[in-house]
Parts: structure tokens; sequence; C-alpha cells
């Protein structure tokens, strides 16, 4: 188990390999695909993002109302191949890891090699277990879209697995093939 501090640097991009498990604590920011589609439309019209992404993890979540104690509500990570289509001109502006689940399309695999990103995968199913690793949660933008806003998170030891890493290592191509028979 890799413990990493965020923003993550080149170097600590450097040493994770796909199907390490990690644990991420510092901050990242949270947005999904209605903030991703106005992230993405200003990008197309030239125009300044309200965040600055550069070096930054995202992670896809929108989590459930907080309970009495805590930062935030359940919040388990959304299918990541909603943001596909956004993903590669985030990360060409400097967004350097995503947090979500399930497999990335090769155009966003390609974007985090041309990039020198990271893609961590957390684990679906455990939202309530996640929200224990956000410890503190700031408006960024965006607030109109409730929990589907942009947010920083500020986490201790959250969990996740290297799922696409900077040289293009891939958990969903090479783990399947571990238990084909065939």
């Amino acid at each position: 188990m890799k413990k990493i501090k965020l923003p993550l640097t080149d170097e600590q991009i450097s040493t994770l390999k796909a199907g390490d498990s990690v644990l991420l604590s510092g901050t990242m920011i949270t947005g999904r695909d209605a903030a991703h589609k106005r992230l993405f439309e200003l990008i197309e019209k030239g125009e300044a993002l309200p965040v600055d992404i550069k070096g930054e993890t995202i992670y896809y979540v929108g989590p459930a109302p907080a309970k009495p104690g805590y930062a935030v509500g359940p919040a388990g990570p959304t299918s990541s191949y909603r943001m596909d289509k956004y993903a590669p001109a985030l990360l060409d502006l400097g967004l350097k890891g995503m947090v979500g689940k399930g497999a990335r399309s090769p155009e966003v695999i390609e974007a985090i090699v041309r990039n020198h990103a990271v893609y961590f995968a957390a684990i679906g199913g455990a939202a309530a277990l996640l929200a224990k690793s956000i410890k503190k949660t700031e408006p960024i933008c965006y607030e109109d879209l409730g929990t589907e806003s942009v947010r920083r998170y500020y986490v201790e030891d959250f969990p996740c697995i290297v799922a696409v890493d900077s040289e293009g290592g891939n958990v969903y191509e090479t783990e399947p093939k571990k238990f084909n028979k065939e």
C-alpha cells in the first residue's frame, strides 16, 4: 500500500503502476457530468475556468447529504466513462489525476500518457466507507448543481487503486487476462 500526498507531483506519478493500492491524503477537487460539461464549454470558447485545474486530482462524485459529524454523506465514485468526452481537454490543461470507477476510453488513456497523469479507481458500493476519509469540504464553483458542484475535499487515507498509470498500464485490460483460461 502506497501513501500518496496530494497534490500529485510528476515524481509521484512516475512511481505509480497499474494495480498499485494507494491511500491518498491532501486535497482534491470534485466534479461530475454537469460540471464537466460547463468546464468543457468554457474551454471550447477559450474562456478562463472558474477553478485552476493545473496539478489537481478530480474525484467523480456527487455525495449524499452529510450526517452530523461528517464532512459529507456517502460519497462513492461515479462511472468515469461519463466524463470521457471532457477528460482529454482537462488533462491537456494540466489535470494530473482522476478518481472514479470503471474503464476509460482509448482517447482518455492517450491523454493520460500524453500528459503524464494517472487514473485511480475507487471502490464502488463503499460510499459510506469512502466518506470517512473525507475530512473537510468547501465550495469552489457551480453551487447551483448541488451535490454535483465543484468542491475541494481534504482527504486522509482515501483508498483506491491505480487503474491507468502514466505509461498506459491499464488494470481493465491486464487483470481480466489473468483469469481468462481460454
